[in-house]
């Protein structure tokens, strides 16, 4: 009786109740069959009618039943798991008749199916005389029909073979240079007959981007390693990280496994608590899982289609003959679930893990398109990706619009490191709110693609009350919690909760507006306990940063590079408190910006304020030079920033001078009921 009028409430949500309407509703079943109606959602007894089996064939009689009048349909899934054999590709024929009227694709209330893209291995055996290791036999790649680079078992992701198995090996001083790219390495890390296999893969972190590419040569009485491809010349790090993944004897601990490319033998060493003749063991076939795709030439947008409470799984990635090297933020990695051409669509209340790439995508020509409620975890690559890399002048081929909200991304860079939790390239006015954002590698929200002081499609996004934390984690550098690039007219940055941002080297930041970032405003963000400053502006014009706290970052509280003509930016009415490093970090030589009413505090107990300095300055010599004439140095009165907590005690002199409190209390992802 609950499964029923669940369904009743759920129709008549999804098509308004309206009275006029035909409302059409398949159902899909893993025992189902594509050759009966779909209108019931368990085989009838006769065995001549019960749901559909497929989600293709639900889409084909959706189409049919659209054809036949039908104003709204939606698709069931029952629970279960729905291979398939291809993307599943939904067309401007598939949009709903009005946003009022969609066409909805969901699970049966109060089940959970899962779309897949990943085939069930079985005949394990164990490998005699070796404990724990157990082998099967995948004949389509022994006869090169199929290869794999993802495993999971028992739905954990498991590691192809990895030297070191933790941490990393160092490049021997500079990156990797020339074409074919090589670099020098520590005796011993790399060795000769690895080049012999064309799949032993380098895998390095350059800055704030990797490199991963096959072993071509190796010389080991000069320690220099030659890889299959080209590098990119910005990304450069002395002494960088790397590791080797795919080598046949780099298999030495529980969890690991490699795929012999000629024999078809796959060889996995299982963890204790695993019975491979048990277990459910995954291989993707498919990189892609679902595709909207609006027809771009003829401009017909696909609109109007929900896809609701749903699990998007097991996709897998690829690469060239001579690997890749990424520029930033995995750019060229697109989403497992697209969007092209797609309008007032809505993605709500999944679930996607165990994917290769980024999870979701709306790009060239989507928009008005809401995604909210998912959680997104165990990525290769990054949660969000909004817009694309390049500029589209004609109105139905921009990207805009869009809102994500209340979204818990984590686990990230599985694959690809450098990437995104919400990333947004050419896109403006975006509303990013609400999300819960942590465990990855490189940034969490990226805003913008232009480098330098040219104007772009990429304005007034709103990017407020998101919750981000364990960040860079070591691995990446130049990296931010919020990044920005280039001119963002009427863009806002607010209320965000940001902290434990980690570099490998330089560049663990809180707020980070890099090059040519102008216009915008940062206000009533909480930044604490970043490796390199809470704020950091590479260089930019007339951004404006008030009523914010930056609180116990390591190295620096504030940073500034570039110097330049104009005012870099308005830094008014802040809390700065800190017991490491000094206040200003990087170059603030020419004064072209502004400072002033801020309360600033260096709790170290031998600190006072004539020790306090600017720069270099005294205060007195600092207000000298324009600045901080009206600021204080005084504690603000935290109530306990050892424990994180930043409300300012009722006498704060913070609040004395006009310090409006920041609500955390609505951080992060909100209950169905709060949300809007």
């Amino acid at each position: 009786m609950r499964h029923t009028l669940s369904l009743i409430v759920l129709l008549a949500i999804s098509c308004a109740g309206l009275a006029q309407s035909r409302n059409v509703v398949l159902n899909v079943a893993t025992n189902g069959n594509d050759a009966w109606s779909g209108t019931v959602a368990v085989p009838a007894y006769r065995g001549d009618d019960g749901p559909l089996a497929t989600l293709a064939g639900a889409v084909a009689k959706a189409r049919a039943a659209r054809a036949a009048g039908a104003d709204c349909v939606t698709v069931l899934l029952r629970t279960g798991t729905y291979t398939l054999n291809e993307p599943l590709v939904l067309s401007p024929e598939d949009s709903g008749a009005s946003a009022a009227l969609p066409f909805i694709i969901t699970a049966y209330p109060d089940e959970k199916p899962i779309v897949s893209g990943g085939r069930a291995l079985g005949g394990w055996k164990p490998v005699p005389g070796k404990s724990g290791l157990w082998q099967t036999e995948v004949p389509e790649v022994r006869a090169g029909q199929w290869y794999f680079r993802s495993l999971f078992v028992n739905g954990h992701r498991r590691q192809r073979a990895r030297a070191p198995n933790t941490g990393f090996y160092h490049i021997v001083g500079d990156s990797p240079d020339g074409n074919p790219a090589h670099f020098k390495f520590k005796p011993g890390d790399i060795k000769k007959e690895w080049a012999t296999n064309d799949d032993v893969e380098v895998v390095a972190m350059l800055a704030w981007a990797d490199l991963r590419m096959p072993i071509r040569a190796v010389d080991e009485t000069n320690q220099v390693v030659t890889l299959a491809g080209e590098p990119r010349p910005s990304n450069r790090e002395k002494d960088a990280q790397y590791y080797i993944e795919n080598a046949p004897d780099a298999l030495d601990e529980p969890g690991e496994w490699y795929l012999d490319r000629q024999t078809g033998v796959l060889t996995y060493w299982a963890m204790p608590s695993e019975k491979m003749d048990r277990a459910e063991v995954i291989a993707p076939r498919l990189q892609d899982l679902m595709i909207l795709q609006g027809d771009l030439a003829a401009k017909h947008s696909i609109s109007n289609v929900v896809l609701r409470s749903l699990t998007f799984s097991y996709t897998d990635w690829t690469m060239g003959p001579n690997g890749y090297a990424d520029t930033q933020a995995a750019v060229a990695v697109r989403g497992n679930v697209q969007a092209e051409g797609a309008v007032n669509c809505s993605v709500e209340d999944c679930v996607f893990t165990r994917l290769a790439g980024y999870a979701l995508e709306f790009g060239r020509g989507c928009q008005q398109c809401r995604i909210v409620g998912n959680e997104m975890s165990d990525l290769g690559a990054g949660g969000v990706r909004l817009g694309e890399a390049t500029k589209r002048s004609d109105p139905f081929d921009q990207c805009s619009g869009h809102v994500v909200t209340d979204n818990h991304i984590h686990h990230l860079g599985r694959v690809y490191v450098p990437a995104v939790g919400i990333f947004i390239l050419q896109s403006g006015n975006n509303r990013v709110a609400h999300n819960y954002i942590h465990d990855l590698f490189y940034t969490a929200i990226s805003v913008g693609w232009n480098w330098g002081y040219q104007e772009t499609p990429c304005h007034d996004n709103l990017i407020e009350f998101n919750d981000l934390h364990n960040i860079g984690q070591g691995v990446l550098s130049d990296m931010g919690a919020i990044y920005t690039l280039g001119i963002q007219k009427g863009t806002v940055i607010r209320n965000n909760l940001i902290y434990d941002v980690n570099a490998y080297t330089y560049g663990g930041w809180g707020l980070y507006t890099d090059e040519g970032s102008s216009y915008m405003l940062l206000e009533s963000n909480v930044v604490y306990r970043c490796k390199s400053a809470g704020f950091h502006q590479h260089y930019g014009r007339e951004n404006i940063l008030r009523n914010n706290i930056f609180a116990l970052n390591r190295e620096h509280e504030l940073m500034r590079t570039r110097e330049e003509d104009h005012i870099s930016f308005t830094f008014t009415n802040n809390i700065v408190y800190f017991n490491s490093g000094d206040l200003l970090g990087s170059n603030w030589k020419n004064d072209q910006f502004i400072m002033d009413d801020n309360v600033y505090y260096d709790a170290r107990p031998e600190a006072r304020p004539s020790t306090m300095r600017f720069a270099g300055a005294t205060l007195e010599q600092w207000r000298r030079r324009g600045h901080d004439l009206q600021s204080i140095i005084a504690d603000p009165l935290f109530i306990n920033p050892q424990r994180d907590i930043f409300r300012l005690a009722p006498d704060s002199p913070a609040l004395r001078m006009g310090f409006k409190p920041i609500d955390l209390s609505t951080v992060g992802v909100r209950s169905r009921e709060l949300r809007d």
